[in-house]
């Protein structure tokens, strides 16, 4: 039985190294969203709500390509956390060549820019809620070049190449899986849900 460690201890290791509170929005969203992924692929929920939550623990401190995620990995494996996780977490930078190998690697990989670039889209919208963005509106805004620039495109468009999945239907399952959450990632907005 794999031993992966408790959520509050990698919050608080989260917390230490992340002050900012879109950087932390943005490590519960991909949990969240790997939470869900570990369903469909039936993987481990906690394990890969872990590897979700603490993927870019370590960006806010260390952001350069040279530190990033090679820092925040040691500290991990420092930490008793297993390969499986620290694994898939060093493969979500493509540049470190680590090759994502496993469901949990492609599903992190999978998630990470999309949902950061769902979180952008839902800002812009009046209602800044989650529950009026479409996929059709997110294809639309990945086209412009300008919004969101930061967000890796080809990271998004490869990774839903090499998990296998229709681009629609993957961004309609992350927007489904951030929608359950909504509230606590800042996504509700100011319309009422029923």
């Amino acid at each position: 039985m794999l031993k992966i460690p408790l959520r509050e201890s990698a919050l608080a290791l989260l917390h230490e190294y992340t002050k900012s509170d879109s950087l932390r929005r943005h490590a519960l969203g991909v949990e969240q969203a790997m939470r869900k992924m570990a369903e469909k692929y039936n993987g481990d929920r906690d394990e890969w709500g872990l590897t979700g939550l603490m993927h870019d623990f370590d960006y806010e401190m260390y952001p350069s390509m040279e530190d990033h995620p090679y820092r925040g990995n040691e500290i991990l494996v420092e930490n008793g956390y297993p390969e499986t996780i620290t694994r898939a977490i060093m493969g979500h930078a493509t540049y470190t060549g680590v090759p994502r190998d496993t469901d949990m690697a492609k599903a992190l990989f999978s998630v990470d820019e999309l949902t950061g670039f769902i979180f952008a889209v839902t800002y812009v919208r009046p209602s800044k809620s989650i529950f009026e963005v479409k996929p059709k509106s997110v294809k639309k805004k990945l086209k412009q070049k300008s919004f969101a620039a930061s967000v890796l495109r080809e990271d998004i468009y490869q990774s839903v190449e090499e998990l296998g999945v229709d681009m629609t239907d993957h961004i309609q399952f992350v927007i489904d899986a951030l929608k359950e959450k909504a509230e606590l990632l800042g996504l509700k907005g100011n319309i009422e849900i029923p």
